[in-house]
């Protein structure tokens, strides 16, 4: 059998069912002993792994066609149509490498730090990661929806267990707010079920509907999505979880989970209701200027690292809806795509960056358990290595050309700049917000004198913590320097989208 036929499936199941190997190994009660180790060895083992066969996955992505690839197909319900169907474009592949890529890191950057339970710790990692994938893999929408539901289980128990003190608060109101958003996604697929007899979401792109169809069908979604990404007025519940998460489980939450919306709204609400999308497309402009906007100026008066760099994820993250959706008020022959590539490449970017930053606050709180920005100064004193890495992802942060964080905002940019100067004016506020919430946390964090007897007695960076920031730091550089391999990775799909979009399904009858 061709090992490609089976890809998807390996990417997976591997983790979740080397999360159920981590439990069941355990760490004999003591996070000292010798099977606590093996068990973490076992679990860095399976990410690599799966890291590796999404490297297999790259290697043989074909980025000229928009055609699904890797496809695996098989009966799943068989009273329902619904179906084991796996396939990638090159608007999930990024994606999934980005999850693969992440997870490893995040199982290096825990490796001491968990005391408590550190196998549940590291399962609760792997099966999560196998979960996301599934999500990115899916073209069946009983299957989509199972494994977007499944997820918030895994990260659930991580901040529920391991979080702060306000930890049942904020993994409660994670769980509600995403879940009752899922709930109407889950109808909307009933629905399109109904119309078509299956849950191919490909049979879902061609059934015609009625514009009141695909407005109810499109508000359906952005309840889900825009909680997920999340956007303004929906995004409350993301401070919380942030500050009370584990380090760990900020950056999976910031990297890949909040990407989840953003690959909900490209995925679905684009393609199956174009008609719906377009009228709506006004309303997600408005929304996505005001995170970009409002949310900035909020990030400034942050006295906490964390939420400050969770406010910052949610500005940044209205840059991809912004991409999104400009393409409507764009005039022809002016790169339609131009707005969702960049969108897309901010995916990446901020689950790179966004993630940088908040393994870097896990550094320092490790060290004098506190987020506060008050409680530190001169960190460059003591710690310049670390001092330089958040630097760097301090200036991607803020968009610095060179940085992975300038290539996606400035294609969005300019695609709103084509479609409308005032909507590109807000839109390039971030650059200068951006710039001044980080640069306003990194002067009073990272220089001046050192603050108190706790920075000046820190110790620099461990051989682990210094090659989680390195890898991440190569990623960040060499996006910002070299995009072509992503932008190339999705310009087939991007433009494939591109046409669906010019395509009404609007049925007679309107």
């Amino acid at each position: 059998m061709d090992f490609n036929e089976n890809l998807l499936s390996i990417l997976t199941w591997l983790p979740i069912l080397g999360g159920v190997a981590v439990l069941a190994l355990g760490d004999g009660g003591d996070a000292g002993t010798a099977r606590a180790g093996q068990m973490r060895v076992l679990a860095l083992a399976v990410s690599l792994l799966t890291l590796l066969f999404s490297v297999v996955l790259y290697a043989g992505f074909d980025g000229a066609t928009a055609a699904m690839q890797f496809v695996e197909r098989a009966p799943w319900i068989e009273a329902l149509s619904a179906e084991y169907y796996l396939g990638v474009d090159g608007i999930s592949a990024p994606l999934i490498l980005l999850t693969a890529f992440i997870t490893p890191l995040v199982v290096i950057a825990g490796w001491d730090g968990i005391k408590s339970r550190p196998a549940q710790y590291f399962a609760a990692f792997l099966i999560l990661e196998g979960l996301m994938i599934g999500v990115f893999c899916a073209l069946d929408a009983l299957l989509f929806y199972v494994f977007w539901e499944a997820m918030l289980v895994p990260m659930f128990l991580i901040i529920g267990v391991w979080g702060g003190e306000r930890r049942i608060y904020a993994t409660l109101k994670f769980f509600l707010y995403t879940f009752l958003g899922s709930v109407l996604m889950l109808v909307a697929f009933v629905y399109l079920y109904l119309k078509t007899g299956d849950f191919d979401f490909f049979s879902f792109m061609g059934v015609p509907l009625t514009l009141t169809e695909q407005q109810l069908i499109f508000i359906a979604f952005l309840l889900a999505f825009a909680v997920k990404v999340p956007m303004w007025p929906v995004h409350t519940w993301l401070p919380d979880a942030h500050v009370e998460a584990p380090t760990g489980g900020s950056v999976i939450l910031a990297a890949i989970m909040l990407k989840m919306g953003g690959y909900g709204f490209i995925r679905l609400s684009l393609p199956m209701v174009p008609d719906g999308s377009q009228y709506f497309a006004g309303l997600m402009i408005a929304l996505s200027l005001i995170a970009v906007a409002y949310i900035g100026l909020v990030a400034l008066m942050q006295k906490d690292m964390k939420k400050l760099i969770a406010y910052s994820s949610i500005a940044h993250m209205g840059f991809v809806t912004l991409g999104f959706f400009i393409i409507w008020y764009m005039g022809p022959g002016s790169g339609p795509g131009l707005g969702m590539t960049g969108g897309m490449v901010q995916m990446v970017s901020h689950g790179l960056v966004s993630g940088a930053l908040f393994l870097c606050v896990g550094v320092l709180y490790d060290r004098v358990h506190s987020r506060q920005i008050a409680d530190y100064g001169g960190v460059a004193n003591t710690m310049p290595i670390f001092a330089a890495f958040m630097v760097l992802f301090a200036m991607a942060n803020a968009g610095l050309p060179g940085t992975s964080g300038f290539v996606g905002e400035f294609m969005v940019i300019i695609a709103s700049f084509k479609a409308n100067v005032w909507f590109a004016f807000v839109a390039a506020m971030t650059l200068i917000l951006g710039a001044a919430y980080t640069l306003w946390m990194v002067k009073r964090v990272i220089y001046g004198e050192v603050a108190n007897k706790h920075v000046a007695d820190l110790k620099d960076l461990t051989g682990r913590e210094f090659i989680v920031l390195g890898v991440l730091a190569v990623a960040v550089l060499l996006v910002g320097v070299w995009p072509a391999p992503l932008v190339d990775m999705m310009s087939a799909s991007v433009d494939h989208l591109v046409e669906q979009l010019g395509q009404s399904k609007l049925t007679a009858g309107m």
